[in-house]
């Protein structure tokens, strides 16, 4: 993977640039579509790449490993083969997930033990083979183990957790050194920065994942409702090189990810998008809307004419708001790609401006309109 910086903001930390991987190039900043079983939900893969126009989607190793199966996966000839995907794919390493089932876990310095949320057997993730399985999957940018900080928690145990981040990224990096070979050399392994909301560790965390000079750099842990993403994101990026992508994981909202994007950072998931979409909340360049509000049941006029996709033009409110509530799964459909094309304008759009110079000030006009609900 190669990582060029193409242009600065004069007046934000915002950055365009490409990503350059084994299937395609990635421009910067970008939104990855969250594909988290080998599907973006409700969305198929022609439309994903026609309509909604994605670069990269992500898949997550926990719910893969369990479903399908890493045997499943291998005998196809990895996830993009299985999925029909033949553009770049990001995979999570499996922390987040497994930190969800704080129940169902038991930490150790070796790994974490864990309880299916399917069946309720018994499996351990390592360091090692978090790795292994995502050789398995075969996603391009892959993930390094982490234990993902619980929200909130005490200054000590932030500090322990993030300890053990960098102990277990230590051996991930060196099993992913020694298994490289020519069938799967184009994998990258990112690493994650943890810290919780503590300045002092969140530096720390950067200065050490810096240290380790991977093609890549992801932030992670900053999925809490605390206020202070954007605090977190600003010490980070302020450390980590200039020269290597940053990956803000789980991030946002639209206003969320411009105000990043001018803190310096240049890809995002999250699953807002499609969760959205399928509960009929619809992002729009007009502002937010509710298609399932009577307002939209006589209103004929396209989704978004502002926007690209086939969708987002050819479909009315009236008929999503008559798909809601006649609970048919088209609405799910058409919503998903809809808000996905959304996210997608928006961060080229981030790119547009940056490249012009007019990044912060377009930023902080747009936003009073997109945020506003309609």
């Amino acid at each position: 993977m190669h990582f060029e910086v193409q242009h600065l903001d004069p007046g934000s930390q915002a950055r365009a640039g490409r990503i350059t991987t084994h299937r395609g190039h990635i421009h910067t900043p970008i939104f990855m579509p969250v594909g988290t079983a080998g599907t973006v939900k409700a969305v198929p893969q022609k439309v994903l790449q026609e309509d909604v126009q994605a670069e990269i989607i992500l898949g997550n190793t926990y719910h893969l490993y369990l479903r399908p199966g890493v045997e499943i996966l291998e005998a196809a000839g990895g996830l993009h083969q299985f999925m029909g995907w033949h553009k770049p794919i990001l995979t999570d390493s499996g922390g987040y997930q497994v930190y969800s089932l704080a129940q169902k876990r038991k930490l150790t310095e070796e790994g974490v033990t864990f309880r299916s949320h399917i069946n309720g057997s018994q499996h351990t993730f390592t360091p090692e083979g978090a790795i292994d399985i995502q050789r398995s999957i075969g996603a391009d940018i892959i993930m390094a183990l982490d234990e993902c900080t619980p929200y909130p928690c005490p200054y000590a145990y932030a500090k322990s957790s993030m300890e053990l981040t960098h102990r277990w990224l230590k051996r991930g990096v060196d099993h992913f050194d020694a298994t490289k070979t020519q069938h799967n050399a184009y994998q990258t392994l990112f690493p994650i920065v943890q810290g919780s909301i503590y300045k002092d560790l969140r530096e720390q965390s950067a200065d050490a994942i810096a240290a380790t000079d991977r093609p890549g750099n992801a932030i992670g842990g900053v999925c809490h409702p605390n206020g202070m993403l954007y605090e977190v994101t600003t010490w980070v990026c302020a450390i980590l090189p200039t020269d290597k992508p940053r990956y803000l994981m789980g991030v946002g909202t639209p206003q969320d990810l411009l105000e990043c994007i001018g803190i310096g950072v240049d890809m995002f998931d999250c699953v807002m998008p499609t969760r959205n979409g399928r509960n009929g909340r619809l992002f729009t360049t007009q502002g937010i809307v509710n298609i399932k509000n009577r307002k939209w049941k006589t209103d004929f006029s396209p989704l978004d004419k502002n926007l690209g996709g086939h969708v987002s033009t050819y479909y009315t409110k009236a008929y999503l708001n008559h798909l809601f509530h006649a609970k048919e799964l088209l609405g799910a459909q058409l919503a998903s790609t809809h808000n996905l094309t959304f996210y997608l304008w928006l961060t080229q759009q981030a790119r547009l401006h940056i490249v012009a110079g007019t990044f912060r000030d377009w930023k902080n006009k747009v936003l009073k309109v997109l945020m506003q609900k309609i």
